[in-house]
């Protein structure tokens, strides 16, 4: 501020604007037993317009200099509350408040009254050993009303540990015990309301914001707590920060200044952001919002901070309204019975004479023609809630019921005897009270937590003007909303403030520049999903046993697939597989009545059954295809059947060879047809194939393994094929190219036989059977080759059970029919006849 300002304040502090009640006049002696004495201190004058010189020693006009309304407010509401305790209150019966009002002048006039406090009756601070039994002029000091005058003063209280309540200074450094023990306050910290104004844009959805602060430890404090907490948080973004300039007490800009400002405004003007916070006391915002008004803003939301969010003077630019909408953070609404009359009150008799030589005299003494600019503005007070007005009175309250503690008061008296302020901070810090149906305490950092309010500037003659819209709660941490805003756009909507639009669900962002408020949106792919939560920047990818769609927020579980008995495929290999049990069945029923037939004889005699048997089982084991798979089912499918199916191979093939052999090759190679009949070569044939078969599944099974596994569908991400093993494929035509082989081998032998007797020429049976195993077996093959997935499984199948079919009733089946229809052909003496004539027809 300037020279004027200074040497206002000076002179005001050397005439002490000091407000006293008529119980404790100039001459009372305020350290009689009884008596006590509060300090307060309030900013009250904002801008200078005539000083008096400090010679004369002459008290100001009251219209001589623009009064700043709240502080004046506040000052009648310190009043208010020790009149209230001494004349209506059985709080302390007996003992008398008094106190002393100084104007801080916001900044410049907070050291000396300090030192003044801490002062004995003469005015002389003396230099001690030990204060614990010093007494000072004041027993508590209520105020300042901002953090820079609180931190000063409370330096100096805090030495002596003198009480200090403050108001409505909200900076997290006071909230330091080891540096402030002395220091408390009923108001929430800097935090919460940086917590209140951080919950109300994250609701909007407002993520792009212009800060303006002033060039202050508040404006600089504030918005470097709005920054942290912003940073963390990731979803709001401060598209630029300016410093507003701090103009001079005239409210006059220097030319610099007024530059510095048209560049703000220009910058405000071009920026895409609609939202502007702003941390400035009222008396940097006068000539900002003329500016603006100048420049015909329109569409902005203004959030205050508590330092402006309720000043009649301010809102009292009605214009203010077309720039947009004005929110701001306060103390809760609370309205004090009595106060508004006594507010406004006229002495009564007149004004007093001025006292010329009394140092301590006052414009509220001198005159009632500082009520002049407080009725200006009642009713708009009035409406308010009385806000700050409600800390302050606490505060009085808090060191009343402190004194209650102290004192030992009853409901009729209190103990006399000397106060020490270290004895009264302690039982401060102890108060727990009811006042106007809130319960009032301070917490471990010295804090009262009162509710805050989210208020709405509103303009009319009946209307609120600071309207509660949404409380937030210190201890809960929870914003709640209470009404709705009126916004001030074209079409009555929420402002939009956002550098990007959200993105869709699904979609991650990637940056654009230094915000993480700017960015494009991308589609999360198939099998990723988002989790905004965790990580809105990347997708993540699904478990393997789990799948999503594009631009998924969850995953889902895959389809397994595998055969099921509903399905037709199914159904239709069921019926195959009974027809060929329940013919195998009879068949061997068939056999083993006929064993001793020529016809049973010829068709491999004990062999027969060591192929029906086999033939049995495998139509019998059909359902382990069907279901999820297990280790046994697979088990099954990997060796069971294919060794069921080889055995039957191997004894068609060596059946057609023995038979070559009998009648081709028992004359020319006589040794080695008598060696091979001798050593039972059709049954060691039968077990080396089988051996070698087997071997083949046990390294298939060691190379891979028989436990269950699921395969994603190579056509369908989506589902997950269930299978026996990872080579499923590999192992199937390891397994099948040996059957072909023996298919090969087996219709070689039948070929060669086509010439035989008739009872004994099975080539065209077996023939058929081979030949639909080897095309079946191809088919299988080259099926696989070309598809995956269930449909390998059903192919399986389907290709083992008919190929069991062409065994059982290609091979078994013609005989059955000769047994049943032709029983004479199914004796020795036919077949010694076709016997006879084979021979002949060769001679």
């Amino acid at each position: 501020m300037g020279t004027q300002a200074r040497t206002l304040c000076l002179l005001l502090f050397l005439l002490q604007i000091f407000t006293k009640p008529a119980e404790l006049a100039e001459n009372s002696d305020f350290h009689l037993a009884g008596n006590y004495l509060l300090g307060g201190l309030f900013s009250l004058h904002a801008n200078v317009k005539n000083v008096a010189h400090l010679d004369y020693l002459q008290v100001p006009k009251c219209n001589e200099f623009d009064m700043k309304v709240l502080g004046y407010n506040l000052m009648q509401a310190m009043r208010f509350a020790v009149e209230e305790i001494n004349n209506h209150s059985s709080l302390l019966p007996g003992v008398r408040l008094g106190y002393e009002i100084v104007d801080v002048c916001y900044l410049s006039n907070n050291v000396q009254p300090g030192l003044y406090f801490l002062a004995q009756n003469d005015d002389f601070l003396p230099i001690l050993k030990d204060y614990s039994q010093y007494v000072p002029q004041v027993v508590a000091v209520i105020g300042p009303d901002n953090s820079e005058s609180t931190i000063t003063v409370s330096n100096f209280l805090s030495l002596f540990l003198v009480p200090q309540v403050t108001y409505s200074a909200i900076s997290d450094k006071l909230r330091n015990k080891l540096r402030f023990p002395a220091m408390l306050r009923t108001v929430p910290s800097a935090t919460h309301h940086i917590e209140a104004m951080v919950q109300l844009m994250l609701h909007f959805r407002w993520n792009w914001i212009v800060v303006l602060v002033s060039n202050d430890d508040y404006g600089r404090e504030n918005s470097q707590l709005l920054s942290q907490r912003v940073i963390n948080t990731r979803d709001i973004c401060i598209a630029f920060q300016e410093v507003l300039p701090m103009p001079e007490a005239s409210q006059v800009l220097t030319p610099a200044e007024r530059q510095h400002l048209n560049t703000i405004l220009d910058k405000l003007w071009g920026t895409s952001a609609r939202v502007v916070v702003v941390f400035s006391p009222e008396l940097v915002l006068h000539n900002f919002f003329q500016e603006v008004l100048a420049r015909n803003f329109t569409g902005i939301v203004w959030i205050a901070s508590e330092s402006w969010a309720i000043d009649p003077v301010l809102h009292n630019f009605t214009e203010l309204r077309h720039t947009g909408t004005f929110l701001g953070i306060t103390i809760q609404q609370m309205s004090i019975p009595g106060f508004s009359d006594f507010r406004v009150r006229h002495a009564g008799g007149g004004p007093p004479t001025p006292n010329r030589t009394n140092l301590r005299a006052t414009c509220n003494q001198d005159c009632d023609a500082c009520l002049n600019a407080t009725e200006s503005f009642s009713n708009t007070l009035v409406l308010s809630g009385e806000r700050v007005v409600y800390s302050v009175y606490s505060a009085v309250y808090a060191v009343a019921h402190a004194l209650h503690r102290l004192l030992s008061c009853n409901a009729k008296s209190c103990l006399t005897k000397e106060i020490y302020p270290w004895q009264l901070l302690k039982e401060i810090w102890l108060v727990n009270f009811t006042l106007l149906g809130n319960q009032l305490f301070f917490d471990q950092q010295g804090d009262m937590p009162m509710n805050l309010d989210i208020i709405q500037w509103r303009w009319g003659q009946s209307q609120n003007p600071f309207q509660s819209i949404a409380s937030y709660s210190p201890t809960q941490k929870r914003l709640t909303y209470i009404n709705n805003v009126s916004w001030h756009t074209p079409n009555k909507t929420i402002p939009v403030s956002m550098c990007s639009k959200s993105c869709q669900s699904g979609q991650i962002k990637k940056p654009v520049g230094l915000h993480p408020c700017c960015f494009e949106c991308f589609d999360c792919p198939p099998g990723t999903f988002l989790n905004r939560s965790a990580d809105e920047f990347n997708c993540q990818f699904c478990p393997s046993s789990m799948w999503s769609h594009k631009n998924a927020i969850t995953c889902f579980k895959r389809q397994l697939s595998f055969l099921q008995w509903y399905e037709a495929p199914t159904i239709v290999v069921a019926m195959l597989a009974a027809l060929g049990f329940f013919s195998t069945l009879s068949m061997l029923f068939i056999f083993w009545k006929h064993f001793q037939t020529p016809m049973v004889r010829s068709a491999g005699g004990p062999m027969c059954f060591l192929m029906l048997v086999p033939l049995l089982l495998a139509f019998g084991m059909v359902p382990v295809y069907v279901g999820p798979p297990t280790v046994f089912t697979c088990f099954c499918r990997q060796a069971l059947f294919t060794l069921c199916f080889s055995i039957c191979l191997s004894c068609i093939t060596v059946r057609s060879f023995q038979i070559v052999c009998v009648f081709k090759m028992a004359s020319r190679l006589p040794r080695a047809y008598g060696f091979w009949m001798r050593y039972h070569g059709p049954y060691v044939f039968v077990a080396f194939s089988t051996a070698i078969k087997a071997m083949l599944v046990v390294a298939n099974m060691l190379t891979s393994t028989i436990n269950p596994m699921g395969r994603i569908d190579p056509e369908d991400p989506n589902i997950i094929i269930l299978s026996c093993h990872p080579n499923y494929r590999n192992g199937l035509l390891l397994n099948t190219s040996m059957d072909m082989l023996l298919s090969v081998v087996g219709f070689s032998f039948a070929y060669m036989g086509k010439e035989l007797p008739t009872n004994y020429n099975e080539a065209k049976f077996i023939t058929l059977s081979m030949t639909f195993s080897f095309t079946s077996s191809i088919s299988l093959c080259t099926f696989m080759s070309v598809h995956d997935g269930v449909l390998v499984t059903i192919m399986d199948l389907l290709v083992t059970v008919l190929n069991f079919l062409s065994v059982s009733l290609g091979y078994f089946g013609p005989k059955c029919y000769m047994i049943l229809f032709y029983p004479e052909r199914n004796t020795p003496a036919y077949f010694n006849s076709m016997i006879q004539g084979y021979t002949m027809r060769k001679s």
